[in-house]
């Protein structure tokens, strides 16, 4: 694997490392040696699949509180997707700043989003899946959220957002005051 680390610290696009010949590649995917040498949090305890049948879904902005906030490594597993990030860690230098990427199954990449970020994307394609590996169990009590739009993150949607959940929707205006750790 290779890890790029993003604009926001702590986040990263990890790329497959393939090792090709004539029947196709093989790549790992996963390593909690690797994990844990980058300083990654190498625990997992569930994995989750987002199916969603038409372009322009959007689903996010999301993370858990404390005490169960979440680590995720997302992958596209069919279609195509415009998966975002927002540093919601009130200390750091990127604190309320996104970062977004494209990801597909041709390509292979992933996004690790860490501990006190918001994660949410947006499909490019019919019949987009969407693969999660969470560091921590659902907690519904500690499910929070901010607007997909919210003018406090100006997020640059690269196309038309045509379904939102009413939760998405209708998430209150983000100023500064929720903590997302």
């Amino acid at each position: 694997m290779i890890f790029i680390e993003t604009k926001l610290p702590g986040a990263y696009k990890i790329e497959l490392e393939r090792h090709q010949d004539e029947r196709g590649f093989f790549a790992r995917a996963w390593c909690q040696h690797e994990w844990m040498t980058k300083g990654l949090n190498p625990r997992l305890v569930q994995c989750n699949i987002s199916f969603n049948k038409q372009r322009g879904t959007l689903r996010g902005m999301h993370w858990q509180t404390t005490p169960y906030a979440e680590a995720k490594l997302v992958r596209c597993t069919m279609g195509a997707m415009y998966d975002v990030i927002i540093d919601l860690r009130p200390d750091s230098s990127t604190y309320r700043q996104y970062d977004a990427f494209i990801l597909t199954p041709e390509d292979g990449n992933m996004l690790y989003v860490p501990e006190g970020f918001a994660h949410g994307f947006l499909t490019l394609v019919d019949h987009t899946e969407v693969f999660y590996q969470m560091s921590e169990f659902y907690h519904p009590e500690n499910q929070a959220g901010v607007r997909w739009n919210d003018p406090a993150f100006g997020i640059h949607w690269i196309e038309e957002v045509r379904v939102v959940s009413d939760r998405d929707m209708h998430y209150p205006d983000y100023y500064g005051s929720r903590k997302a750790s």
